[in-house]
């Protein structure tokens, strides 16, 4: 029986576990990346280690989320990352080089080898036939260190894709698809791999618009096979060198197969407020819009930027509309400057923005009370472009680029014929705004620069044997991390100072919740189906440690943040009987006993209000469970390190 790809590549790198469904993993991560919203945290974890040098083939430190500098904070966190990065060994990608996926795609992505990153959209990576897996920022600062990573052995999920897109129809209406009939938790403890005669006609760009999105599915990662249009990426890039072909076998036994027709696709939205409510643009069309924004790691690749210039070109936007593009590398921004695609752009009325992500992680660019604003971005949550009431849709560059010129939202199909966009032989070449590590016989001289913002490690202590603690908060299905720990222009700086940010947790749900939880001082969360999906931030766990919150209490967690609650010593428990999530409610008392033992051995949790008794799973691996008893993943590592 032959092998997936995905199944190649983590047998090559694994390093503890046996190859069986369900089984926990170790594997070997070759590079890393982090990105400045969560690098902070992960390397004042790293420096806690006490590792000197990482042991990595690649680690590089991006600056790419928190650009506003509209106080101290983020211009110091850039200061404390860029200086960590000198000292141990991390290449540091300065303000204005690009988003972190981007950028890691055309510079150090490498077909075959695994890399691990600090947010939840590294498998953008995967369009370069990459295992690229999002993890939280301490997961990241372990494989830094040269500790492997662990994950549930996945089933693979294939999509086989058939035929060529029609004129007007994108990568991102595939992934829209692909997300529309497997839903934002179709994809857990799966990996997705694209395979079929359909592959070969998307170029790198489009298969990484595809992978990028596959977190959306809440899937461990999603990959492309490597051919000739990966040489082709590569050698524009001027890094064949680093090629190697990789497919699956033509016997490779997938768990589950859904077959795409690429030329029956037709553009699409994703709707108000969930990746998933996806509908076609024709049923849409004609619905007054507000704001348009283009770019983040999902759609701001050259390729991109070209088919909108093109639809902007001799035109203007329509005098309702706001259009907002952020080109996404300082690579993508230099080529369209030369070509005379960024012309068009601001001839036609466009605001131009930085290489970041901008108003993707609500860093500007809010719409208006009410608005409804068209972003070719990967998530639309409630509140998440920084105004309540918007009405966030998910489109391609080239909807989103139609329906800034007639103000309303419209089908690209109408824009007549389509010409044939072709990426370029040859890409501009220049890596000034990426910053080597010293030499490591220079490291010792090199001093980490830390601000009044850089706060430490939230305090842990081995998990206790009993609880009787309030339920200082009941929510329901689909909570994201989005929900428990903001982001935003106001929030973001602060992810180096624990205790600050945690004065914003769950106030999207609840304003009262950071002060409630912190007079009580311990407690436990209750919650429903797929809690904790969206961003990997491991604040959505961290600020919940530090406001003393000991469990939560679920029907099902997606995936990352259920890792990030184990590492910060945070109980995930999931109900035996989901049904019994009626019988908890906000205020009740909730006793668990023989905690220690039971992680230890194994077993239901007994959660008992007053005389009601109410089973409690906990659902993890042997490792997981000794993190658990230490406190925490830091705790364990340190331990385990001590050894």
């Amino acid at each position: 029986m032959g092998l997936t790809l995905a199944e190649k590549i983590l047998k090559e790198h694994l390093v503890e576990g046996s190859f069986k469904k369900g089984e926990q993993i170790a594997i070997k991560m070759d590079q890393t990346l982090t990105q400045d919203a969560t690098g902070t945290m992960a390397y004042i974890e790293y420096v806690a280690m006490g590792v000197p040098r990482v042991r990595t083939e690649k680690s590089v430190a991006y600056i790419d989320h928190n650009t506003l500098q509209s106080g101290f904070e983020n211009a110091d966190d850039h200061r404390f990352i860029g200086s960590v990065a000198k000292k141990h060994g991390i290449s540091f990608s300065r303000p204005g080089n690009g988003i972190c996926h981007q950028v890691h795609l055309e510079r150090f992505g490498v077909p075959g080898k695994t890399l691990i990153g600090s947010d939840s959209h590294t498998p953008t990576g995967g369009g370069l036939g990459m295992i690229a897996i999002g993890a939280g920022g301490l997961d990241v600062a372990v494989a830094m260190g040269g500790g492997a990573y662990y994950i549930t052995y996945p089933n693979i999920i294939n999509v086989e894709l058939r035929g060529k897109l029609s004129a007007w129809v994108s990568a991102k209406d595939v992934i829209l698809e692909v997300i529309r009939r497997l839903s934002v938790k179709g994809g857990v403890g799966s990996v997705i791999e694209y395979t079929g005669e359909g592959v070969k006609t998307l170029s790198v760009p489009e298969r990484a618009t595809i992978t990028n999105m596959g977190a959306e599915l809440g899937a461990t990662t999603s990959i492309f096979p490597s051919d000739e249009r990966t040489l082709e990426f590569l050698k524009a890039q001027g890094r064949e060198e680093v090629y190697t072909p990789l497919s699956a076998d033509p016997d490779a036994v997938y768990d589950k197969t859904l077959v795409i027709d690429l030329g029956e696709l037709e553009p699409l939205a994703a709707c108000p407020h969930s990746p998933d409510n996806v509908k076609p643009v024709r049923e849409l069309a004609g619905m007054k819009i507000d704001q348009c924004c283009i770019g983040s790691c999902t759609n701001s690749s050259l390729l991109d930027m070209i088919k909108v210039a093109y639809i902007l070109g001799g035109k203007t936007v329509h005098p309702d509309v706001s259009l907002a593009i952020a080109p996404g590398s300082k690579q993508v921004l230099s080529m369209i400057s030369q070509n005379g695609a960024l012309a068009k752009m601001i001839d036609a009325g466009a605001r131009i923005l930085e290489s970041a992500c901008g108003p993707c992680i609500g860093m500007g660019q809010s719409p208006n009370s009410k608005g409804i604003s068209l972003r070719t971005f990967n998530r639309n949550f409630e509140g998440r472009s920084g105004t309540r009431d918007a009405g966030v849709y998910l489109v391609s560059p080239e909807t989103a680029a139609a329906s800034a010129l007639t103000g309303v939202m419209t089908d690209p199909r109408t824009l007549g014929d389509m010409p044939q966009f072709e990426l370029p032989e040859k890409f501009l070449i220049n890596d000034n705004m990426i910053t080597l590590p010293a030499d490591e016989k220079d490291m010792d001289s090199v001093e980490i620069l830390r601000g009044p913002n850089i706060a430490g490690y939230p305090k842990t202590e081995p998990l206790c044997d009993s609880l009787s603690v309030p339920c200082s908060l009941k929510v329901g299905d689909n909570i994201t991390t989005d929900h428990i720990m903001p982001a935003g222009a106001k929030i973001l700086p602060l992810r180096s100072n624990i205790p600050e940010i945690s004065k914003f947790c769950f106030t999207v749900c609840d304003e009262t919740f950071p002060a409630r939880a912190k007079e009580l001082g311990a407690s436990v969360i209750v919650g429903g189906e797929n809690y904790g999906q969206g961003s990997s931030r491991e604040h959505a766990a961290l600020a919940p440690l530090y406001l003393g919150v000991k469990a939560v209490v679920v029907k099902s967690f997606a995936r990352i943040h259920k890792a990030n609650l184990i590492n910060a010593g945070i109980l995930p428990l999931t109900f035996k009987n989901p049904d019994d999530y009626e019988k908890i409610s906000q205020g009740d008392t909730v006793e668990l006993s023989s905690l220690r033992e039971t992680v230890k051995n194994g077993g239901d949790i007994i959660a008992k209000l007053g005389e009601t008794e109410i089973p409690l799973c906990l659902d993890i691996s042997e490792r997981d469970r000794e993190i658990l008893l230490a406190g925490g993943l830091l705790d364990y590592t340190r331990e385990t390190l001590g050894k």
